[in-house]
This record gives structure tokens, sequence and C-alpha cells, in this order.
């Protein structure tokens, strides 16, 4: 088969992980002072060509750049549901994610599977000069605190003498999930997905002296969508899509 491609009109230092161990312990995750590459993902259950993407995010889970270089997210977008598969994890508020990106590249069309890299369109997923290593410019320090699973507060210290205003993406992430598709493309085929994105939120940092700082509630996933969770954060200069600094790592909830 074909490589499926869906065409739509576009309308205007490392990571420090330290584990709740009881219901009043914090989870902190810190950028090092080097940009952390996002890599994103916009994908779809009912899209053929699109288990090679997600089995190559899956398999970024044992590469020992995670969280250190790269911070990996996987969206699902709606625009597939109409042929056959409905896509459980696909929503409306992620294919404007992705048209939002091609609106910036002055592109007349969204597709899957579809790579973002650092806020640019991306194809080089699969070639061999490998991952994105950490940019060596000082990109700032993003710091991430979870408090009782669902509450988190957002730190961001930008380079000595960078102004403007900032905004925070914090998002959990599902990983070892699966679906049966039943119907659609992928029909007979168990899809399995790792940093996919389940519940995500933004908001506006504001100045704490030389930081830009925000608080944030973001309720863990539904039990059924949280076999095993990692969480991430970005941060955006306010108007921008392109991500100065990311954070995330692995998260085991409180008991």
């Amino acid at each position: 088969m074909k490589p499926s491609r869906l065409l739509l009109p576009v309308f205007p230092f490392c990571t420090a992980v330290v584990l709740a161990a009881d219901p009043v312990a914090l989870s902190t995750f810190r950028s090092g002072p080097h940009r952390t590459a996002l890599i994103e993902l916009f994908s779809s259950e009912g899209c053929s060509s699109c288990p090679p993407a997600e089995k190559w995010v899956a398999d970024l889970a044992g590469d020992p750049g995670l969280w250190r270089d790269f911070v990996p997210v996987a969206w699902h977008v709606d625009y597939w549901d109409g042929l056959g598969w409905p896509d459980r994890f696909a929503s409306a508020a992620n294919t404007e994610r992705q048209k939002s990106y091609a609106a910036a590249w002055r592109s007349e069309s969204i597709y899957t599977p579809g790579f973002v890299l650092n806020g640019k369109e991306w194809r080089g997923w699969r070639s061999p000069l490998g991952l994105p290593k950490a940019a060596k410019e000082d990109a700032g320090v993003l710091e991430l605190v979870a408090a009782g699973g669902s509450h988190f507060t957002v730190r961001f210290a930008p380079p000595a003498g960078a102004p403007g205003a900032y905004s925070a993406t914090v998002a959990w992430l599902g990983n070892d999930l699966s679906s049966d598709v039943r119907r659609g493309e992928n029909a007979g085929r168990k899809l399995r997905h790792t940093f996919i994105v389940l519940r995500s939120t933004a908001a506006a940092l504001a100045r704490k002296g030389p930081d830009a700082v925000a608080t944030v509630d973001l309720a863990l996933p539904e039990a059924r969508d949280s076999k095993k969770l990692s969480v991430a954060a970005w941060v955006t200069r306010d108007g921008a899509p392109v991500p100065l600094q990311a954070v995330g790592g692995w998260f085991q909830p409180s008991p």
C-alpha cells in the first residue's frame, strides 16, 4: 500500500528527577542550560503510514539522550476519524496545533505522520545521522515541579539579559498503551503508543525577579490511560510556536 497522506487546507546538563515517595513529596524535573530539543509527532490510528513513525518514537524510550538531549511527544489528530476508525486519543485541539505550525511555515497542507523539531517541519527522523543533540547555546534553565500529581510549578530562568514574555505548556504523556483497531486502514492491527499526549494545558509565565514563573493544574489521566506516565513541559515566547527550552521525565504517582 502506498504511504497514506491526507492533505487538508490550512486555516489561517541533564534532567534531575526526584520521585514522589509520599502524598506531599515533590517530583522535580530540571533541564540543563543547553537547549533540549522538542520532538513532536502528529499521528493517527487511522493512518496506515503512522505505525513505523510511532515505533520510531517508542524506541526513543531506550535512548540515552532521552530527557537530556530531547523530549518526545506524540499528538493524535482527528481528521482521520471519519474514514472508518475514531482514534480515542485524537482531538480537534491537536489538529489545530498542527495547523498553527503549518500556517507559521506558510504551508498549504497538513499530513500524518508529521514530525516537528523545535517548531520546524522535520523529515529527517529516518536519517542515519541520528537524533539531535542538546544545542550548545545557552537556552536558559526550565524547571518543572509536580506536587500531588496534578499541581505544577513551572520556572524558567532565561539566558542573562534575555527580555520578553513567556508561556509554558505542560503535558501528561501515556506510555505502553495499545489499541486493537477494527476498521479503517489499520484494521486488524494492534497499535502501540509511547509518549502520547493524554492531557495538556498552557499558561502565561509571570516575571519574578530574573525568572518567569507559573502555577498550573493538570489532573492525572484516567487510570485506563495511565499504565506508565511521563510528563513534559516546554516554554515559548508569547505568540511564537518555537520552543525555547524543554524538560521531561518519567513520573511515579504518589501511593
